[in-house]
């Protein structure tokens, strides 16, 4: 199956969130908030129009380098692999679920009739479109700031080596 990869210039909205899989592997998960911005000649100046989030997902690494590098607000470049999913809350079971979208060769998720409120009736589940990136890189926007980088080293195992010394 083909990947759309894509570059996203925005801020971040939440500051990332921080955990490790049962497995031991580093998770970390933030909101890019992404303003277009569009030349007014009327006002002769820049103005905003509309903004658009993102769920970014970043692992390993990335995500341990990402917890200790982002704050809120500040101006991030991602890029990565984009995932549309409709998701769906059922109030019933009170559960989360993914819906497959047209197209994904999972049967049609056909939209509400006009008029119809999809979130709305004790009976019918709320519904709603998610766009998460899943990143292999995360930096600042030097365009508008400066960074000070610093290298991570990786641990290294302390080798137990014999001194000749006898331990007391």
């Amino acid at each position: 199956m083909n990947e759309s990869w894509v570059t996203v210039v925005g801020n971040a909205a939440t500051r990332p969130d921080f955990w490790e899989t049962a497995a031991g592997v580093a998770v970390a998960r933030f909101r890019l908030a992404v303003t277009v911005r569009r030349w007014d000649r009327g006002r002769d100046a820049w103005a905003d129009a509309y903004t658009s989030f993102y769920t970014v997902w970043t692992w390993r690494s990335l995500a341990a380098n990402v917890a200790g590098s982002v704050s809120l607000g500040e101006p991030l470049v991602v890029h990565g692999t984009l995932r549309v999913r409709e998701r769906e809350w059922d109030r019933e079971r009170e559960r989360e679920r993914d819906r497959p979208l047209p197209g994904d060769g999972g049967g049609a998720a056909e939209p509400p009739a006009p008029g119809v409120d999809s979130g709305g009736g004790a009976h019918q589940p709320r519904r709603w479109v998610t766009a998460e990136i899943d990143a292999v890189a995360v930096g600042h926007d030097l365009a508008r700031g400066t960074s000070a980088f610093r290298r991570v080293s990786q641990a290294k195992p302390l080798l137990n080596t014999p001194t000749g010394a006898t331990s007391p």
